[in-house]
């Protein structure tokens, strides 16, 4: 079975305190799920149309424990916390 990865793009943040509590509830939500984080960060060096915005890679076991996650309880207050404190782009991308 193929391994999955959950790609975050923060295009804008506009409440930190927002973010930082959706990162208090997120962050063992998703390793709860199984979810390994690989990279967040703001991007070292972007190309073509990448943009300097935060980034967040998560792997998961498959794309079924990475959909899981995002759709569990825990992920959902997450969600809630966060509110509208960030416009993000989110896929779930199965790995080769």
């Amino acid at each position: 079975m193929a391994k999955a990865y959950w790609i975050s793009a923060y295009r804008s943040i506009s409440n930190p305190d927002k973010l930082a509590a959706y990162a208090v509830l997120a962050g063992p939500s998703i390793a709860a799920a199984g979810g390994r984080f690989l990279a967040r960060g703001v991007a070292a060096k972007t190309y073509e149309a990448g943009q300097m915005e935060r980034t967040v890679l998560i792997e998961f076991d498959s794309v079924e424990a990475a959909i899981a996650a995002h759709d569990s309880a825990g992920y959902k207050a997450a969600l809630d916390a966060l509110g509208d404190g960030a416009v993000r782009d989110i896929r779930i991308v199965e790995g080769v």
